[in-house]
């Protein structure tokens, strides 16, 4: 990391003049030149925190895949529960610990649960208070 730093700083120096009265005007050719040792100073900066970093991006990249591995079955069962995360307000954690997702009031209907059974069926139509449902008998 020094090394780049150092090499930065020894680009950046050469690339300016060190007084507008003791050099002449740059060249197009100069500034193509300190422009590339700009670019090449960055280059090797850059290498340098890429190449420190890396061992804490390979640790980073190995604890995704084992909580992907670990988390992904009930991060699965959350989404079929939740259609939208729209459709709902922040989370609320209640005083026992319990995390409360309330779905907000403007929101659509939530689809049908998968492993739910099915919602009985509203009979047709008004019923006769005399005669009662078609299965019952008014004595």
């Amino acid at each position: 990391m020094k090394h780049a730093f150092l090499t930065l700083a020894t680009v950046l120096s050469l690339a300016g003049p060190a007084s507008a009265q003791s050099t002449p005007a740059p060249s197009d050719g100069d500034a193509e030149r300190g422009l590339s040792m700009l670019e090449e100073g960055a280059q090797l900066l850059f290498r340098g925190l890429i190449d420190q970093m890396k061992p804490d991006l390979d640790e980073m990249r190995k604890g995704l895949g084992e909580a992907t591995t670990e988390l992904g079955p009930k991060l699965r069962q959350f989404l079929a529960l939740v259609d939208d995360l729209r459709n709902y307000e922040a989370p609320a954690r209640l005083p026992n610990g319990d995390i409360v997702m309330k779905r907000r009031p403007d929101a659509p209907p939530p689809p049908p649960l998968m492993d739910a059974p099915p919602a009985p069926e509203a009979p047709d139509g008004p019923q006769d208070h005399h005669t009662g449902p078609q299965n019952e008998i008014e004595l």
